[in-house]
């Protein structure tokens, strides 16, 4: 079972005929949004804690 967020590069016609050939299911998914991917929230969070520093970072 492959499961990709249906970002146009994923759902070409290049990729889907290289898949169905190779019998590969592919997991029916929303197309991409921030919104729906859990990992944003956490980068969001990340983001958040480091910005708070004190004393503010040097370097990135």
């Amino acid at each position: 079972m492959f499961q990709h967020n249906n970002a146009r590069p994923h759902v070409v016609r290049i990729c889907t005929q290289f898949l169905e050939p190779e019998n590969v299911p592919v997991l029916p998914w929303p197309v991409h949004s921030p919104d729906t991917s859990p990992i944003e929230h956490v980068w969001d969070a990340q983001d958040q804690h480091v910005r708070q520093r004190v004393p503010v970072s040097a370097n990135i």
